[in-house]
């Protein structure tokens, strides 16, 4: 019997959105993502909602969901890009594209040297900051064998309240 896949894949990303009409303007236009699907009601959480869902180049796609009523959630004192998503390019070439587009569209961006790869990091209408890197991360195929002792040592010296880091050990 062969051996049962049970490897995780990327399919979406679903968001909360608190401007409907400037989130589709910000994807459809500036980040040029197709919408390819758009369903409404009001049943969920018996709250009306809006979900617009746009196509990524990897056949993947990006949920933006947007709540009547709901409003921005409160900072939390992160740094601002603690939380983001990105995006990847093949090429600087492709990168400094992007800057001239968000440049164009007057859309504020910061950029980051990581080494092997430069990252520019913008926020959409909803505050949510996004990345476009070059070139692509490395392949997650490729795992580093003391990455986890690594992890390990981080919340054992930083985190010595919490119980719910306890590792599991497997039956």
């Amino acid at each position: 019997m062969a051996k049962l896949d049970t490897t995780l894949h990327a399919d979406h990303l679903a968001l909360p959105i608190f401007d409907a009409a400037a989130t589709l303007e910000f994807c459809a236009d500036i980040l040029q993502l197709p919408l390819v699907e758009v369903h409404s009601g009001d049943d969920w959480g018996g709250k009306e909602w809006l979900m617009m869902i746009f196509g990524l180049g990897d056949s993947r796609q990006v949920a933006c969901i947007a709540f009547d009523g709901a409003s921005k959630p409160a900072k939390d004192g992160l740094p601002r890009d603690a939380r983001h998503f990105a995006f990847a390019v093949s090429t600087l070439a492709a990168l400094k594209s992007w800057k001239a587009k968000l440049d164009a569209a007057n859309v504020e961006y910061w950029e980051e040297d990581h080494g092997a790869q430069r990252s520019i990091y913008f926020s959409d209408p909803n505050d949510i900051v996004w990345e476009i890197t070059a070139p692509p991360s490395k392949s997650a195929s490729k795992i580093d064998k003391a990455a986890r002792d690594r992890a390990e040592k981080w919340i054992a010296e930083h985190e010595k309240s919490s119980s719910r880091h306890q590792r599991r050990t497997p039956a």
